[in-house]
């Protein structure tokens, strides 16, 4: 049973790395847009519209 629990407990940190992984892979060809002043500005008002794109249509489809 003890050997059961370990490998369980295993699982959630690979859950985590799996998705940081996820998530530097997607954010690493951006890295060089954030060098130009005009296209940093523009990849983040690019994450501002899409986050309150989907803050706004999550409120529209539950009714908040």
């Amino acid at each position: 049973m003890r050997d059961f629990l370990i490998n369980s407990s295993r699982y959630p940190r690979l859950l985590f790395s799996v998705m940081v992984g996820v998530i530097l892979f997607a954010l690493a060809p951006l890295v060089p847009l954030l060098k130009n002043p005009l296209t940093a500005v523009a990849v983040i008002g690019f994450f501002v519209a899409g986050i309150a794109f989907f803050t706004f249509t999550l409120r529209a489809m539950l009714g908040i």
